[in-house]
Parts: structure tokens; C-alpha cells; sequence
């Protein structure tokens, strides 16, 4: 019988699952532990509206532009790191080769076992700079559209995420029952979001899943409270 072709499947789009709950988890954290937090001191819904749009508004972009700044500065420093590596191949070519076949030695490889390998990458100039930059320094080649894609899932993320806790207030009259709905939906939401978030990053999603539910209840709580005594 045919064998049955051995196919791995592992998850890729770490990055973007990372934007995502970057923007989502502050989404849903910090807007509705806003609305809570003046819901102990308001007297209209249409405060925490107004309150909890401006804060998503302001909010989402000062994390889309965090995000930027983070790829963008991710990029420039692996440009930098490439540089050097690429000059130290040209004026320190012999350390280089040592370090390069240092790293084979410590998989298994003897130096001599390592010297014809070396010598073959070192025949591919971008190839051996690559090998040193993932090998030597940890580092891989950042994605050059994630400047974009970024700052703008963690912004979408943020503003999805902080519309949870507002809409009850936008639907809802009266200032109690918005809380309670809003603190019931919220507290759904950060559980269910903690689930999905802890199946693609590999956590137990149950574990994930209260942990998530835990911090934005304890904002919400704590925001709410010193509203109440303050107010």
C-alpha cells in the first residue's frame, strides 16, 4: 500500500496573531474599564459614549503607532546587523568562518566535518550573511509590509475589541443596566478572547481564557471603584 505522504502543519502568522491581541486585549480593557469607571460618577449614557469613542479613537492610534514604530524599528535594526555582518565577512573574514563553524561544532559536527560546509556557503555571500544573521544572532528577516499591516491590525484590533464594552451604553438608557450588560458582554468577550488567543499560541485556552477574563475584570473593578469613591 502506498504510503500516506507525511504532511506537518505548523501555524505561521505569529506576528499578526501578536498584533491582534496587542490591539484586542487593551481594546477590551481599557474602554470598558473607562465605562465602568464613570458609570459610578456619570449621570448620563451619553457621557460614557462620548468618553469611551474619544478613548478608542485616541487609543487606536497611539497603538497603531506604537506598532509602527516597533516594525519600523525592528526593520532598521536587522538592516543594521546585516551591515556589520556583511563587512566583518570582508574584513575579518577568518573569525567569521570560526564563528560559523562554531555553530555547526554545536550541533554535532566536527571541525572538520564543518570546514567543507562552511566553505561551500561562504561562496554565496548573501547566503552565508543569512546563515550568520538566523544562526550567529537569532535574528530573521522582518517582513517589509508589516510597517502597514502592523499599526493598522493593531488599531482595527483596538477599536473592534473597544466597542465590546461601549455598545451597551450607545443602546441602553439607563446607566445601570448599560453596566450590567456591558460588564456581562465584556466579560464573555475577554473569556472567549482569551480561549481563541491561547488555541493559536499554544496555552491551555481554558488557562488563557480566565487569566484574559481576570486582568480586564480587575480594571474594570478598580476603575469602577475609585469612580465610586471619588464621585
Amino acid at each position: 500500500m502506498p504510503a500516506t505522504p507525511h504532511i506537518e502543519k505548523h501555524f505561521t502568522s505569529s506576528e499578526t496573531v501578536r498584533d491582534i491581541v496587542i490591539g484586542m486585549s487593551d481594546g477590551l480593557t481599557v474602554p470598558f474599564a473607562l465605562a465602568a469607571g464613570l458609570s459610578g460618577a456619570a449621570s448620563a449614557t451619553t457621557i460614557v459614549v462620548t468618553a469611551g469613542l474619544a478613548e478608542i479613537a485616541a487609543g487606536s492610534i497611539a497603538m497603531g503607532l506604537g506598532g509602527y514604530m516597533a516594525a519600523r524599528g525592528d526593520a532598521e535594526h536587522y538592516a543594521a546587523e546585516r551591515e556589520r555582518e556583511v563587512r566583518e565577512t570582508k574584513e575579518l573574514a577568518e573569525r567569521e568562518r570560526a564563528e560559523v563553524s562554531g555553530i555547526f561544532q554545536s550541533y554535532g559536527l566536527s571541525e572538520a566535518q564543518a570546514a567543507p560546509i562552511v566553505s561551500a556557503l561562504a561562496q554565496n555571500p548573501d547566503k552565508y550573511v543569512d546563515f550568520m544573521m538566523r544562526y550567529e544572532l537569532g535574528l530573521e528577516a522582518p517582513d517589509k509590509s508589516r510597517e502597514l499591516k502592523s499599526p493598522l491590525t493593531i488599531g482595527l484590533s483596538y477599536i473592534a475589541g473597544g466597542l465590546i464594552p461601549l455598545a451597551p451604553y450607545m443602546l441602553i438608557a439607563n446607566m445601570s443596566t448599560a453596566l450590567v450588560v456591558s460588564v456581562v458582554f465584556t466579560l464573555i468577550a475577554l473569556f472567549v478572547f482569551g480561549a481563541v488567543k491561547g488555541r493559536f499560541t499554544g496555552a491551555p485556552p481554558l488557562r488563557s481564557g480566565l487569566q484574559t477574563l481576570l486582568i480586564g475584570g480587575i480594571a474594570a473593578g478598580v476603575a469602577f471603584g475609585v469612580a465610586k469613591l471619588l464621585g
